[in-house]
């Protein structure tokens, strides 16, 4: 399953760790992604969305 947001399209970022001795090695930050249940389209659907969009009042959740 990819680790985007189905709303923003937010997807891992990747970089360098750091050691104490500055050694670099390579590592990713990964989106805070939810599955939630949400109105898309009128249905009922399960989709996975990030934290900003939830805060954000992107989607629309269903009870």
């Amino acid at each position: 399953m990819a680790k985007r947001c189905e709303v923003c399209g937010k997807g891992p970022q990747t970089g360098n760790a750091v050691s104490h001795s500055h050694v670099l090695t390579k590592r990713r930050w990964l989106p805070n992604l939810q599955s939630v249940r949400a109105n898309v389209n009128g249905t009922v659907k399960k989709i996975r969305v990030c934290t900003r969009c939830l805060k954000g009042g992107k989607i629309q959740r269903a009870i």
